[in-house]
């Protein structure tokens, strides 16, 4: 299964990178747009929506994790051709967060179960949504 990786370091305190991850006002702003849903327990649902060249693309899972500030789980399933909603078709995503030299370093890990998925070496700051994140968390 792949395991694919993005690192950054973020000029800015961990609850605010936190808050980013989190509030759905900023995960739109960094996430393509996307309308990001959930109550963030453990075992809630969570929903991203987004729109791209007319259509709109849904994306839903489950929270398994919330450890505030640093670590954050959840899995989704993202429709595709000839893709059925089962288990083994949801990817997860882990965000771990840890003070670092004064800076919050975030980490992000993908596990993909799907078929086609693909082993890619690790991202950072080249990354345009890290690039997009790590922007917004200086700035405001």
């Amino acid at each position: 299964m792949p395991i694919n990786i993005s690192r950054i370091n973020i000029n800015a305190p961990q609850k605010k990178v936190w808050d980013l991850l989190t509030k759905p006002e900023y995960v739109k702003q960094w996430q393509f747009g996307s309308d990001l849903e959930t109550s963030w327990e453990p075992g809630s649902p969570i929903f991203f929506t987004s729109e791209w060249q007319g259509k709109t693309f849904k994306q839903w899972g489950k929270v398994l994790e919330v450890k505030p500030c640093e670590r954050l789980i959840y899995n989704l399933f993202a429709p595709g051709p000839g893709l059925e909603d089962v288990p083994e078709n949801y990817f997860m995503m882990t965000y771990l967060l840890y003070a670092e030299n004064g800076q919050t370093h975030l980490e992000i890990i993908q596990e993909d179960n799907r078929p086609n998925a693909r082993q890619e070496p690790v991202q950072g700051e080249e990354n345009p949504v890290l690039q997009a994140l790590k922007g917004l968390a200086e700035k405001i």
